[in-house]
C-alpha cells in the first residue's frame, strides 16, 4: 500500500530548522520557526512555568484520564483571559485543544458539520497552516486582500471592500494580533468596521490569537477581540499557549465557542466532543494544568505577566535595534519592521534574495520573505542589517 503514495512534500519552515541544525558555519542566524529566544539564543522556561511546575507536581496524585473536554479550569481560565468584560463571557463554551492548530482543525470540522458549502475567507497572505486546515476540513477557502507590498501595511480600503461581499454562509478568519506573516496588525477601527460588516451581512468571523501579549500587551492585543464579541451574535476562536507561556511542546490550546445565548455555545461545544472523540480523543494535559494554576494564583499571575512584558518590550527594542543598525549604514528601506507587531515580519525579499541570505550570510528564513524577530539575539542585528542591505542593494 505504501508504494502507492507520493512523497511527502517538506514543511517549508520546519525543514529550514534541519538546514540550520546542518550548516556547519559558525555564525549562522536561525529566523525560520517562530518560537522565541533569549540573548543567549535559548528558549527558556517562564520562571512562572516553572513555579506552577513544582505545585503540579506536588498535588497530582492521577495520571487518570482528564475528560474529552480536557482541563475545564483551563477552559474558563481562557474565556476569562479573553473575554473578561465583554457580553460575551456568559454566553461563551470552550474546549481545550491539542495547541492552536488543534483549535483550528476542530472548530474548522465544526463549521463543516453546521454547514458544509462554507467558504472560509483568509487574509492574503496568512499563516502557512490556515489554508490547508480549512481544506482537509471540507471547507472552502477564499483570500481577501490585506497586505500593501509597498508601504508594508494593511491596505484596510481594499480589505474592507473585499469583505463586504461576504454573506451568510461565510466566515472570515482573522488574527486577533501579530499578524504571521506580516506583523502588519489591522486597526481598532478596521475591527469596529468588520463586526458592522458582520453584523449586516451575517458572515461569522473566526479570530485566531496565538500572540497574545507580544504585540501592544496583554489587554490591549485582546482589544478588537473584545470588540467584536461584544457586539456580535456568533464567533469562534482559536487561542494557544504556546508563546506567550513558553508550552510550544506542550501543545496547549483552546478553542472558544460564543453564541446568541450559552444554550446554542454549549450545544456546539458538545459536537465539538463528538468530532474530538473521533480524532485525539482527548488533549494533553500538562500545558493546561501549568496554565491553569498560573491563571488561578494572583503571585503566579503577577510574575507571568512581569515575564510576558519583559518578552514584549524585549521585541521591541529588537526591532528598533535592527532598524537603527541598517539606517546607519545609510539605507531606510527597513524602517517598517520597527512599525509592525509580535514576532514576524515580511521583508519584502524575493526568493532569491531569501536564498542569497541563506548562501552567502548562513540566515535562514522563510521563503516568502518572513524573519521572525523573536529568534534574534542582540549581537546578530549588525550582521542581519548588512546583510539585509546587501541582499536587496
Amino acid at each position: 500500500m505504501f508504494k502507492q503514495l507520493a512523497e511527502a512534500q517538506l514543511d517549508p519552515i520546519l525543514s529550514l530548522s534541519i538546514a540550520y541544525r546542518e550548516d556547519p558555519r559558525e555564525e549562522k542566524v536561525d529566523l525560520g520557526i517562530g518560537v522565541y529566544r533569549n540573548s543567549q539564543g535559548e528558549t527558556p522556561i517562564m520562571q512562572a512555568v516553572q513555579l506552577a511546575q513544582q505545585q503540579v507536581q506536588a498535588s497530582q496524585k492521577t495520571k487518570a484520564y482528564v475528560g474529552l473536554a480536557g482541563n475545564e479550569q483551563f477552559n474558563q481560565s481562557m474565556m476569562d483571559l479573553l473575554l473578561t468584560g465583554t457580553s460575551a463571557k456568559p454566553r461563551a463554551a470552550a474546549v481545550q485543544t491539542p495547541g492552536a492548530s488543534g483549535a483550528l482543525r476542530m472548530l474548522a470540522d465544526l463549521i463543516h458539520l453546521a454547514e458544509p458549502e462554507t467558504t472560509v475567507w483568509i487574509s492574503n497572505p496568512s499563516y502557512v497552516n490556515h489554508k490547508p486546515v480549512m481544506e482537509a476540513a471540507g471547507l472552502k477557502v477564499r483570500y481577501y486582500p490585506y497586505f500593501d507590498t509597498a508601504t508594508k501595511q494593511v491596505n484596510s480600503e481594499a480589505m474592507l471592500a473585499e469583505l463586504a461581499k461576504a454573506g451568510p454562509k461565510d466566515v472570515v478568519l482573522l488574527h486577533g494580533c501579530c499578524h504571521n506573516p506580516t506583523g502588519a496588525d489591522i486597526s481598532f477601527a478596521d475591527w469596529q468596521a468588520i463586526t458592522e460588516l458582520a453584523n449586516k451581512n451575517g458572515f461569522m468571523p473566526f479570530v485566531d490569537i496565538a500572540y497574545q501579549g507580544f504585540g501592544d500587551g496583554l489587554e490591549q492585543d485582546a482589544a478588537g477581540l473584545q470588540h467584536m464579541a461584544d457586539n456580535i451574535g456568533e464567533m469562534v476562536i482559536a487561542t494557544s499557549c504556546s508563546k506567550n507561556f513558553g508550552l510550544y511542546r506542550e501543545r496547549t490550546g483552546a478553542a472558544i465557542l460564543i453564541g446568541d445565548t450559552l444554550q446554542e455555545a454549549q450545544k456546539a461545544k458538545g459536537r465539538i466532543l463528538n468530532l474530538a472523540r473521533s480524532t485525539y480523543t482527548m488533549p494533553p494535559d500538562h500545558g493546561a494544568a501549568l496554565v491553569s494554576t498560573i491563571l488561578n494564583d494572583k503571585s503566579l499571575t503577577q510574575t507571568w505577566k512581569q515575564e510576558l512584558n519583559e518578552m514584549q518590550q524585549r521585541l521591541l527594542s529588537l526591532r528598533a535595534g535592527l532598524v537603527g543598525e541598517v539606517q546607519a549604514l545609510g539605507s531606510n528601506h527597513f524602517d517598517f519592521i520597527q512599525q509592525h507587531k509580535g514576532m514576524f515580519s515580511v521583508t519584502g525579499l524575493s526568493p532569491e534574495q531569501i536564498a542569497r541570505l541563506r548562501d552567502d550570510y548562513a540566515i535562514y528564513a522563510v521563503g516568502d520573505g518572513r524573519i521572525n524577530i523573536a529568534g534574534l539575539q542582540e549581537q546578530h542585528l549588525g550582521y542581519l542589517a548588512k546583510a539585509l542591505v546587501s541582499v536587496s542593494a
